[in-house]
């Protein structure tokens, strides 16, 4: 390695990963390095840091800023409002992740208490219900009429 230079690979990042220094991405996109650094300032991009405090671009970082150009050239919307897009976007796929987890966790049960016999694990249910009676609830012939209200 060359004298006082230090690795430009943040630590504990995996063999396969590769990282581009701002020089690089800015080049590619056409903005300027000033530019990335507000959106980091913002928020809007967290760079993994070399030992040498270099910031260092991931794909994935890649892929969010191609999203924030998106938002801001193409659709005219500003800083703030890409926040709230970015965040709203990640609690969406972390709610379709715990949906799909909830659907795959239901999927098992369904097959397990095929598999068992569901009717036997239905009386052996924490809460038995017994089965309610429908009762029907009747309405005035005519609409009950206001009383005003007292006037002083």
């Amino acid at each position: 390695m060359p004298r006082g230079r230090r690795p430009t690979r943040p630590l504990g990042a995996s063999p396969g990963q590769r990282f581009y220094m701002i020089s690089t991405l800015a080049q590619s996109y056409g903005i300027h390095q000033q530019t990335l650094r507000m959106y980091e300032r913002e928020g809007l991009l967290t760079p993994s840091r070399s030992e040498g405090n270099t910031r260092l671009y991931t794909d994935e970082d890649m892929k969010r800023l191609e999203t924030i150009l998106s938002l801001s050239r193409d659709l005219g919307v500003n800083l703030a409002g890409i926040d709230v897009i970015l965040k709203l976007r990640s609690q969406i796929e972390q709610m379709q992740k715990e949906m799909n987890e909830f659907v795959s966790w239901v999927r098992e049960e369904m097959k397990q208490g095929a598999r068992e016999g569901f009717a036997e694990r239905l009386e052996q249910a924490l809460v038995r219900l017994p089965p309610q009676a429908i009762v029907r609830i009747e309405t005035p012939a005519r609409p009950i009429a206001a009383t005003p209200a007292p006037q002083d």
